[in-house]
């Protein structure tokens, strides 16, 4: 890999997701260590879609099949659909190093960023090996392609990226996971709610990165975060914000009640 940038594209566009998951590491790695430079002239251009393999299947969101955890075929379908959100924050991490490397900010940011593509590296090979463990595997079931769809829609504008993906999509993980740790428990899945445990704690950290970089632009272009946030949303989130909402956790990422507890019934359907 060129540089940073050019090991980010890469990553987005391999189809083979044991590389997809090599290269995002091992460009996280290169970038912590400072032996990669940020860009270069030769870069691998940004794909406008990430690599995938033939299946899953991809599907409108209504149509993938809900199953009660109670049953194995239950565990399995929702580890399926984590490792699909797993894999696309993989994705999408990369791609807001890759696509905005020319923005103006520090060099900490993208250190930020390629820690949660790492991590994201990291649940992904995790929730598969659980799902393997189980007598499954990833591609086994149709998914969507909604999350994706966000990073379309925010491409050309980081403020409204940072809105939508760490502060909408990633900070809902941290309003629902809880609840489903403590129903694998119960159904006597010890080893996946192990694997929901990791997620959640890091998932923290990723909301964190996504909130000190949208209130750093805030803070540069002179704007309220809340009320940025909110018009954000408006503009380009596709549906209402769903409570209930993980309040504390939300908090400790920096994401306080002001930004999304008036959103829940005033956003465009």
């Amino acid at each position: 890999m060129r540089s940073l940038r050019d090991g980010a594209a890469r990553a987005i566009r391999a189809a083979d997701l044991d590389l997809k998951a090599d290269l995002a590491q091992e460009a996280a790695r290169r970038w912590s260590e400072r032996r990669l430079s940020l860009r270069s002239p030769l870069d691998t251009p940004v794909p406008s879609r990430p690599g995938r393999p033939e299946k899953p299947e991809l599907i409108p969101p209504q149509r993938v099949p809900r199953r009660a955890l109670t049953t194995l075929r239950g565990r399995i379908a929702l580890l399926h659909a984590i490792a699909h959100i797993e894999l696309n924050a993989v994705d999408l991490a990369l791609d807001i190093v890759a696509r905005f490397a020319t923005e103006r900010v520090p060099n900490s940011f993208f250190d930020g960023w390629m820690r949660v593509a790492f991590e994201e590296a990291k649940h992904f090979r995790l929730v598969r090996n659980r799902l393997r463990d189980l007598g499954a595997d990833y591609g086994d079931l149709p998914a969507h392609d909604g999350l994706w769809q966000a990073a379309h829609d925010t491409r050309n504008d980081l403020t409204a990226r940072l809105a939508v993906v760490p502060l909408i999509l990633e900070a809902r993980g941290l309003d629902v996971t809880p609840a489903l740790q403590e129903k694998m428990r119960q159904s006597g899945d010890d080893a996946s709610a192990a694997v929901l445990d990791i997620i959640y704690e890091d998932e923290k950290g990723h909301v964190a990165v996504g909130a000190k970089w949208f209130r750093f632009l805030c803070a540069r272009e002179g704007k309220d975060p809340a009320r940025a946030f909110q018009d954000l949303v408006r503009a380009n989130f596709r549906g209402p914000l769903k409570a209930p909402f993980n309040d504390v956790a939300r908090a400790e990422a920096g994401l306080t009640p002001s930004f999304y507890r008036s959103m829940t019934a005033s956003v465009n359907i």
